[in-house]
């Protein structure tokens, strides 16, 4: 191997030390205001007055020129409650056909759905409320925050009380 042959490979080898970019890969930036001779000397490429012309002007986002903005165009679509946020006014809802589960002569609230599994969730703050899907053979006492009329209906005819608390 030649001298010349040497120093081609060491220059060839990709190092660390040198990696470099490419030719032509970082374009300088072009030199505004810089007088007339610069091609973009006088205005610097901001046109005449205007607030895009000062310093330090920028359009607030949603800015439309003085025409009516999009967000105050489009309607308004919605709204949500205070109470439905905070789960004020949801229910923890219990069919008739959960109820079956207790036994004949028992007293239905909200402790003894909890033992049996039921969960009365801590988002609902409203209470329980008893709906009447399913039927019900048993005669059961039901202390509860709110029942529909077929559930009240069907608890009555089985031979059960129905209170709210």
């Amino acid at each position: 191997m030649t001298e010349e042959n040497k120093n081609t490979t060491a220059e060839s080898s990709l190092e660390l030390f040198n990696l470099g970019l490419c030719k032509g890969e970082r374009k300088t930036a072009k030199r505004r205001g810089r007088g007339n001779a610069s091609g973009s000397g006088k205005t610097a490429g901001r046109g005449h007055k205007g607030l895009l012309a000062r310093s330090g002007g920028k359009v607030r986002a949603g800015f439309e020129g003085g025409q009516m903005p999009l967000y105050r165009r489009i309607p308004k679509v919605g709204f949500r409650s205070r109470k439905k946020r905070l789960g004020i006014n949801q229910f923890a809802i219990v069919n008739l056909g959960q109820l079956e589960k207790f036994e004949d002569g028992a007293t239905v609230d909200v402790e003894s759905l909890a033992k049996i599994g039921i969960k009365t969730g801590a988002r609902q703050r409203a209470g329980i409320k008893v709906l009447g899907f399913g039927s019900l053979t048993k005669k059961l006492t039901v202390k509860v925050n709110s029942i529909s009329a077929s559930a009240q209906n069907k608890i009555e005819a089985a031979g059960g009380t129905v209170e709210i608390v």
